[in-house]
Formats: C-alpha cells, sequence, structure tokens
C-alpha cells in the first residue's frame, strides 16, 4: 500500500482521557465473544464491549445452524472429509478434526444453557442437511433463526451467572500496544467520550467484512474493524482473498439483501434460470447440494449467459405447510414484497457473506501479537481452507470462544495485579482540508469492491480498483475523524486494499477465490496461505 497508515486513528494524550482497568478485555459480543466470556476464570475481572447491541452481531444474523456428528449413522471421518473437500485443499486437518470432534459436546452444552434446538415429533433434535455435507447432521432452530435462539440463550446465561462487566454501543478505535504486546484498547461512547481500557489479555471477537461489498448479508456493524485494528497494532493477516458469497440472497429492488438459507437446497428446493431451466446439475453431480462457491459461481455464470440480474429458487415443489412451518421467517420476508414461497420463484443472487481470512491463530485463538488472542470470523483457523462447509462458522466460533477465552484466562492469572497506566501519547494531525462526504466514499467502496473482487474476479479489475482505492486512503487515513463514521471507513478502506492484495497476489482459482485470466486450481504450488503483517506484502 502507497500511502501510509498511521498506528492510531485518533490523536490522545492519557492525562486528558478515563483510564480502565480490567484482567481480560473481550472485543465483541456476538457468539465467540461470549463464549469466551463463558471460559473466563470467574476470579478475573473482565469486560465485554460491543460495538452496538447484542443483537446486531453476525451471529444474530445466522439463519443457518451448527454442523455436529450426532446422528448414529454420521462419523466424525465424513465430516472431516466433507469440511476437507469443500476447503479445496488449503485446510489445516489438526484443527478441522479438532473443532468437528469437540462439536457435539459444544452443541449438547448450548442446550443445557436453555438453546431450543427444533426437534422431531418423537423428541429428537431435528438433523438438517446442507450444501457439501454428506449425511443430516445440522441443527437448527426457529426454523431458520438459528442465530437469534443461541444468542438469546448466551446472552441470558452471561447477564444472570456471569460477572461480567458488559458496555454495549462502545466503539474500539484501536487496540493499545507497548513493547511489542497488545496492553489493551482505546474504546468511544456518544456518552462517555474516550477511555483508556488497560488489559493484562486482550481477546478480539469482532466479526466479518461484508459491508465493504455492496451487495451482503451482512448487519451494517460488519466493516473489518477487528481486522484493521488487528493489522494496525502489528498482528498478521493471513488468507485475505478469501470472501464466501453465500450462493442465494434475495434480490429484490428496495429490499435489504435478505439471505434464504441454505437449509431451504436441502429441503429440496431447486435452482432455475430466466428460462426456467434448472441448470445445477451441469455444473456439479451434487447439484444445488454442492459447496457455496460452486454454486455462487455457477449462478453468477447462468447470469451471464442469459443476461439476466438474477436466478431463482423454487420451492414449487415442496409441501406447502412443510414450507411454512419450517421457514417461517423466509416465508414472512418474501410475503413482505408480494412473494408467496410455496408457489412463487424466489429471485436470488449471490452475495458477500463470511470472511474467511483474518488474524493467523493457534489453536488456542493465539495471534501473532502477543497478549491478543481471538476468535470467530475475525480469524484464520484454517478450519474452512478456501471454502467455508455450511453451518462450520457458528461452530468454529463456540470452539475457538472456548479456547480463547481458557487460554487468556490463564495468561491474565500469570499477570500481577499491579495495574498502571502505560505513557503512550499519539499528536494531533495536521488540519484537514475540505470535509469528506463519507456516505459517498463508502458507496463508492462498496460497488468498486463488489466489481473488482466479487464472485469473478480479473488481474486488471483488481489492480485498477487498488489504484482507486489507494487514492481514497491517501486522503482520508490520515485524518483523525471523531466519531464511528470516519473510524468505520477508514477500517474499511484498510481492509479492502490488504483484501485486494491478495486477490492479485493469488494467481490461481480456489475455493471462492475465482480468477478468470487464472481460471485453473494452481495445485500444489498454490497450496499454501499468503499472509501479512503491517508494513509487509503478502
Amino acid at each position: 500500500m502507497k500511502s501510509p497508515i498511521p498506528r492510531y486513528l485518533v490523536s490522545f494524550d492519557p492525562k486528558r482521557i478515563p483510564h480502565h482497568f480490567v484482567d481480560v478485555l473481550v472485543i465483541g459480543g456476538g457468539i465467540a465473544g461470549l463464549r469466551a466470556t463463558m471460559a473466563i476464570d470467574p476470579r478475573l475481572s473482565t469486560l465485554v464491549v460491543t460495538k452496538d447491541r447484542w443483537s446486531e452481531s453476525n451471529s444474530a444474523y445466522a439463519q443457518g445452524g451448527i454442523a455436529g456428528v450426532l446422528a448414529p449413522e454420521d462419523r466424525f471421518e465424513d465430516h472431516i472429509t466433507d469440511t476437507m473437500i469443500a476447503g479445496a485443499d488449503l485446510c489445516d486437518r489438526e484443527v478441522v478434526e479438532m473443532v468437528i470432534r469437540e462439536a457435539p459436546d459444544h452443541i449438547r452444552q448450548l442446550i443445557q444453557w436453555g438453546t431450543v434446538f427444533d426437534q422431531e415429533s418423537d423428541g429428537e433434535l431435528l438433523l438438517g442437511r446442507e450444501g457439501g455435507h454428506s449425511h443430516h447432521r445440522i441443527v437448527h432452530a426457529l426454523g431458520d433463526a438459528t442465530g437469534k435462539e443461541i444468542m438469546r440463550a448466551m446472552i441470558q446465561r452471561a447477564r444472570d451467572e456471569l460477572g461480567a462487566q458488559m458496555w454495549q454501543d462502545t466503539f474500539t478505535i484501536d487496540l493499545l500496544t507497548h513493547e511489542g504486546q497488545c496492553r489493551g484498547a482505546l474504546v468511544w461512547h456518544q456518552n462517555h467520550g474516550r477511555t483508556f481500557v488497560w488489559a493484562k489479555q486482550t481477546i478480539l471477537c469482532t466479526g466479518g467484512v461484508g459491508q465493504i461489498f455492496r451487495e451482503t448479508t451482512n448487519p451494517v456493524v460488519a466493516t473489518g474493524d477487528g481486522h484493521a485494528i488487528a493489522y494496525r497494532a502489528g498482528a498478521e493477516l493471513r488468507d485475505m482473498e478469501f470472501m464466501q458469497f453465500h450462493p442465494t440472497v434475495l434480490y429484490i429492488a428496495g429490499s435489504s439483501r435478505t439471505l434464504i438459507t441454505e437449509a431451504v437446497r436441502g429441503e429440496g428446493a431447486i435452482l432455475v434460470d430466466a428460462n426456467g431451466e434448472r441448470f445445477m446439475p451441469s455444473y456439479d453431480e451434487r447439484a444445488e447440494l454442492a459447496p457455496r462457491d460452486v454454486v455462487s459461481q455457477a449462478i453468477v455464470d447462468r447470469m451471464n449467459k442469459t443476461h439476466h440480474p438474477c436466478a431463482y429458487l423454487d420451492l414449487t415443489g415442496l409441501d406447502p405447510a412443510h414450507v411454512r412451518s419450517r421457514f417461517p421467517g423466509i416465508t414472512k420476508s418474501c410475503a413482505e414484497f408480494g412473494i408467496d414461497v410455496t408457489q412463487d420463484r424466489i429471485p436470488v443472487r449471490p452475495g458477500a457473506h463470511y470472511m474467511i481470512g483474518g488474524l493467523t491463530v493457534d489453536h488456542q485463538g493465539g495471534t501473532t501479537l502477543p497478549g491478543l488472542w481471538a476468535a470467530g470470523e475475525v480469524t484464520s483457523t484454517g478450519l474452512h481452507g478456501a471454502n467455508r462447509l455450511a453451518s462450520n462458522s457458528l461452530l468454529e466460533g463456540l470452539v475457538y470462544g472456548a479456547h480463547a477465552g481458557a487460554a487468556a484466562s490463564a495468561a491474565a492469572l500469570d499477570v500481577p495485579d499491579n495495574f498502571q497506566a502505560i505513557p503512550l501519547s499519539n499528536p494531533e494531525s495536521e488540519p484537514s482540508g475540505e470535509p469528506l462526504d463519507l456516505v459517498d466514499i463508502r458507496n463508492s467502496l462498496k460497488s468498486l469492491m463488489w466489481r473488482a473482487a466479487g464472485v469473478l474476479r480479473d488481474g486488471d479489475q483488481l489492480r485498477t480498483a487498488g489504484k482507486t482505492i489507494d487514492g481514497w486512503c491517501q486522503y482520508a487515513l490520515s485524518r483523525q475523524f471523531t466519531d464511528p463514521a470516519g473510524w468505520e471507513l477508514q477500517n474499511m478502506l484498510l481492509v479492502s486494499r490488504v483484501m485486494i492484495q491478495f486477490a492479485l497476489e493469488r494467481k490461481e482459482s480456489r475455493g471462492v477465490h475465482l480468477r478468470g485470466d487464472f481460471p485453473e486450481n494452481g495445485g500444489e504450488d498454490w497450496q499454501r496461505h499468503l499472509s501479512v503483517i503491517r508494513g509487509a506484502t503478502p
């Protein structure tokens, strides 16, 4: 990146800002953050900071379920194999085995904490099947609102049984570092301004980056803040070229880009093009149950061939009563736009859904920056490889949240209780010139990233986009804004530029990364991970 990256986004003088001291700081209140909090030793003081309300995490929006080997006819080896195949030879097998073998216990633990999963008439868990899975092994809740139900149960337990402090509507501006270690974070609240939060250990669980794309299933808070603050602090980022696009996102002018869960295809729905022709069997023998990268790329190809802006999801061959009871949320969302899912085809197209790349972490969630741990979508664990298998993300958040919470807790217990503020400061920059239209830059960035770094990528487009974004960075990153609108834009620009760099560097097509100018898988030559630390190139 040609434009300089500031270490901190704002100026600060420790003599003029309040200080708060805590043993463990958890940044992010989704499933990974809450699970990490639950694993922290109760003898330690814990603070959980969330950017918005609890309900606005990616976890709460998850329609899909949690995959786990629960059926007698299923095997760990099968779930492992399915995950490895979807990951296109980039998964870390040790990580895959660890996560999948822990899955059943985590699902049972959620039930003990009050999560109500959907059941068969005999009281057994109702197990669904989604793309890339060889067995029915996915638990859902409320039909198509699994994340919402899990978050309800976890938030209730966190509030009722844990002693953690919780600060909602609090923006994390930057991580604080001193002598090569993470020492906490600088946060901001509308009513209280900036606060130094000094922590013995910090756990980052900030979620994804979907808002850098025009078409996305992610809530507005998913602006890549965790990726950006960790990068500025000196942590390693890995696999940043791998952004998963969900194949079936509701495409209606004026509507939010509502995800149509993969479980719909698991129940028998088919995809047809503008001419009403079913097309998935001609792309993959698994048809509609192929992994997400295959289905997304097939839809885009069919859209190009038919010169039509979308494809269609057809549920009309399914039992109407079953559809309405199994997918109440989708039924309601579509009905608001005059679509009866039992009689009408649903217009869909891919949308940015899940960030596979992120902070490089070990099996315990430890990052390359001492004192900083991470879990969930902000990480690159090696579980997903080049493409995430459906319903493995909530599972990963649970497993790594538990590991990171326990490991950070153990590390904090080894640190003496001599809390003291570290004399960090950051001077004010030169006064800015003309005020920037942040909304215009943000919308322009989202459109540019969708065109250049969406489902189908091309070297020339990526290079042009990189130059454009670098131009925006030159006059936007040097400014010191005073509220989240500016900080979010700076984070989005930084994450977008890094993603472009990685996408240019990987000169092949693998998993979710499809290069029109390098359409073939590069084999063993590219069977490796790209990574970067601030000041270096991938």
